[in-house]
């Protein structure tokens, strides 16, 4: 992954600040009885109001799901009282994305677990440095976790982010894992613990439900709605999760689904399942993205 040149930089950091006071703007609006695309919508419209684009759908994760849900069309999900609400959100500024999350505890049984996630992220960020070990950060990370009688999720993970790219490649684990892989000075990196109680299994499965899409590749297809999808697809989202929400209006409404199906029949389109603890224990979780640099870090979001 090559280093980025000083104009990539200002659009990453530009990125960052439009995701952060977002973000503080969020932890105020998100309230039980909400519905949840209310809040996806809001998210969603305070970034283009401040100059960003969406880098992927709003996630609005409730209790022991994980990760990974967004409101699909005509969403009737609200937030129920005493509920823990993972609120994950991304920006791109010409492609260069920043990815940043909070836990709303609306019960007070679990806001020690809402700021042990705080803590582990502080203490990956102040102990990040280029060349450092991601099996270094994982230890990092399930250590204060563990101190804090919490466990990781384990099979979730930090990512390094690009240009038009989300997962850029580099995982950084919430656990200690074997690995020869380095952060390097320069890079981009999301960390973002994942945790739940300490009687919990601690891994995440894929639900069945399937609310954010990505386009995967171009192909030919016949029929003329589902062309003109593809190629609103492809046009203001690339490479970048959406939702089928964003797709409103672009064909006839009793149009859609058959198209929209078609789209993912072919596999022109994938989705991404939910993420739900195995043992139905609640989440909670936090997030920002870095700049890698030889001594440390800098905070984007």
């Amino acid at each position: 992954m090559t280093k980025y040149d000083k104009e990539a930089l200002e659009k990453f950091r530009l990125s960052g600040k439009i995701l952060r006071e977002s973000r503080e703007e969020m932890k105020k609006f998100v309230r039980e009885g909400m519905s949840a695309i209310e809040v996806c919508e809001k998210a969603e419209s305070l970034i283009r109001e401040k100059g960003g684009k969406p880098a992927f759908p709003c996630n609005v994760s409730i209790n022991e799901v994980a990760a990974h849900y967004t409101s699909p069309p005509n969403d009737k999900l609200k937030i129920p009282e005493k509920a823990v609400v993972k609120v994950d959100m991304g920006v791109h500024v010409d492609g260069y994305v920043t990815d940043t999350a909070f836990t709303a505890c609306f019960d007070s049984e679990y806001s020690s677990m809402q700021s042990a996630a705080e803590h582990a992220l502080n203490a990956a960020i102040e102990s990040i440095h280029g060349e450092m070990a991601t099996s270094q950060i994982g230890l990092i990370i399930e250590r204060t976790i563990k101190n804090r009688g919490f466990k990781p999720i384990s099979n979730l993970t930090g990512h390094s982010v690009g240009r038009y790219l989300i997962h850029a490649g580099t995982s950084i684990p919430n656990v200690m894992q074997l690995s020869f892989a380095k952060v390097k000075a320069g890079e981009i990196y999301a960390i973002e613990p994942f945790i739940t109680l300490p009687d919990a299994v601690g891994r995440i499965e894929n639900s069945p439900e399937v609310t954010i899409f990505r386009l995967v590749k171009v192909k030919s297809v016949k029929n003329p709605n589902t062309k003109k999808l593809l190629k609103y697809i492809e046009k203001n989202f690339r490479t970048l999760p959406f939702a089928e929400r964003w797709l409103k209006d672009v064909v006839p409404e009793d149009k859609h689904r058959e198209a929209f199906k078609e789209l993912l029949k072919c596999k022109a389109v994938m989705g991404y399942p939910v993420f739900i603890e195995i043992s139905r224990k609640t989440v909670t979780q936090a997030e920002h993205t870095l700049l890698i640099k030889e001594n440390g870090c800098e905070v984007l979001t």
